[in-house]
């Protein structure tokens, strides 16, 4: 589902943005103040097919609190399923993991995806050696091939998990309608060239609760063989939990949106929500 997320990002000069690090030299952590363990979050998926919109599977994301190598860690985890009616377009079956400390410095990724006829995995473990940010990543291709690469950053790096949870603690008061928002993510393979667009606040009433909810909108981009795209534009809750509520997907076989359809352990209360 683009993963949901390939949601909000950042590395600002800090002294605009308190919450940026220029390098992995400081922290590439922050503190959490968005969420806490045992937050569930469930959304429909729908595909604009013939000018009609049909929903077509289910997404589902959870956060627990685990262990990684002995030591206390947040577990998140998304699961992306398409149903019958989007198998006949195209199959999707995504499975994310990801490891990350208390203070959400990045641990360990994993992508296990089946998109179309294509299947590979993603791992990416994170070190931290003299203030840089080491990256050691695998893949496994379609054919079985294993391939492994090795990188390293001054500045912190983030995959499409990660980066989600360090987002949702963002301070969104000091952005300015319009900004763009630098986003280093990474895969087993390549660092996207990457970053948000602030787009303002809109209210959005969701389609069958009636709920209404105060959001603040984004767009994520990529620059790929010289030209800008809109990958997904998302709404996330004006409060203090920062939960999407609705994601739309621009993908190279059509458009489809995810709607949040229900949640619970949720940190802080909604205070997002229009009655």
């Amino acid at each position: 589902m683009m993963t949901l997320l390939l949601i909000m990002a950042a590395q600002f000069h800090a002294s605009r943005h308190p919450w940026a690090t220029s390098s992995a030299a400081a922290q590439c952590g922050t503190e959490n103040t968005a969420f806490k363990p045992g937050e569930f979050l469930y959304y429909d998926l729908h595909f604009n097919w013939k000018f009609i919109w049909v929903k077509v599977g289910t997404a589902s994301m959870s956060t627990v609190m685990s262990t990684y190598n002995g030591q206390p860690a947040y577990r998140t985890s998304l699961i992306t399923r398409g149903n019958n009616k989007l198998d006949n377009i195209f199959v999707m079956r995504d499975t994310l993991l990801a490891y990350c400390s208390q203070d959400l410095t990045p641990l360990y990724f994993r992508k296990g995806a089946r998109e179309g006829r294509r299947y590979y995995v993603d791992e990416i473990w994170y070190s931290y050696p003299k203030g840089n940010c080491h990256l050691k990543q695998h893949r496994i291709e379609d054919d079985g091939n294993s391939v492994w690469k090795q990188s390293e950053y001054q500045d912190c790096i983030y995959d499409m998990m990660s980066i989600f949870l360090r987002a949702r603690n963002f301070d969104t008061e000091a952005l300015k309608v319009g900004e763009n928002i630098p986003m280093p993510i990474s895969d087993a393979k390549r660092l996207s060239n990457s970053w948000l667009k602030y787009r303002g606040k809109e209210n959005f009433k969701m389609d069958g609760s009636g709920e209404k909810y105060r959001c603040l909108v984004f767009s994520f981009y990529e620059r790929e063989d010289g030209k800008n795209h809109e990958l997904l534009r998302f709404y996330v809750t004006d409060d203090q939990n920062h939960i999407p509520v609705r994601l739309d997907m621009f993908l190279s076989f059509g458009s489809a949106k995810a709607f949040l359809r229900g949640y619970k352990g949720v940190r802080s209360p909604m205070a997002s929500r229009i009655r």
